[in-house]
């Protein structure tokens, strides 16, 4: 499924692309083209700039020929032992992504990643579509047990629901551009044999502007 629960934390059941699509069944591309689309909502989560869906955000789009799997369905629950559901956004436990775990430790986001790669931080309480994701409690208590700085503010900032501006991954809702206004029609025009070369400067204008041309001769 995309996804390997490192804890045994309590946690939400979260989908980012890589699992949304092992749901339904289909390529990674496609589960974006929904959130392009408008199929999948605005995600319920974007951490570190991913976007995450809760799993009851996801079954709402199954219908006619996009269904979840029922076993994958049961793999990915199975995957999170420890795993619940939520029914909305607002009662999301506080989720950080690297980012937020290094302003809450006062870091940078590569410090925390040379933390993580040396084993020196929390593993992370969920890995979803490649990325770990960590509950703030999960980084507080290890921060306290490393004896590690936290800041205040932005423990509360994130409390309070108020995340540091991130512009989200991946592709957005596209509208396509209008067309450029086409020259108007132009006016039918008799040329007679003397004509020739204003008659061929007027044909190929016509066209040039993606117009056809009908020619009915006259005596």
């Amino acid at each position: 499924m995309g996804k390997v629960l490192m804890s045994q934390a309590r946690v939400p059941y979260l989908l980012g692309h890589a699992e949304i699509a092992s749901l339904f069944t289909v390529e990674r591309q496609t589960s974006q083209k929904w959130r392009t689309e408008g199929t999948l909502p605005e995600p319920d989560l974007v951490a570190s700039g991913n976007p995450y869906w809760l799993l009851t955000t996801v079954l709402q789009i199954s219908g006619g020929d996009r269904e979840a799997d029922q076993q994958q369905l049961a793999t990915y629950r199975a995957g999170i032992p420890e795993g619940y559901d939520v029914q909305d956004r607002e009662h999301l436990p506080v989720v950080l992504g690297i980012q937020e775990v290094g302003r809450v430790l006062g870091k940078d986001a590569q410090a925390v990643s040379r933390w993580r790669n040396r084993r020196r931080i929390a593993e992370a309480d969920l890995i979803l579509s490649g990325s770990p994701l960590w509950l703030l409690e999960t980084m507080l208590i290890d921060a306290r047990q490393r004896q590690r700085t936290i800041v205040p503010a932005e423990v509360a900032r994130l409390r309070a629901g108020r995340r540091a501006p991130q512009k989200p991954r991946g592709r957005r809702q596209y509208t396509p551009a209008a067309p450029p206004p086409r020259e108007p029609l132009p006016g039918a025009r008799a040329f007679s044999a003397a004509d020739q070369p204003a008659a061929a400067e007027f044909l190929a204008s016509v066209l040039a502007q993606g117009y056809s041309v009908v020619i009915k001769p006259q005596r």
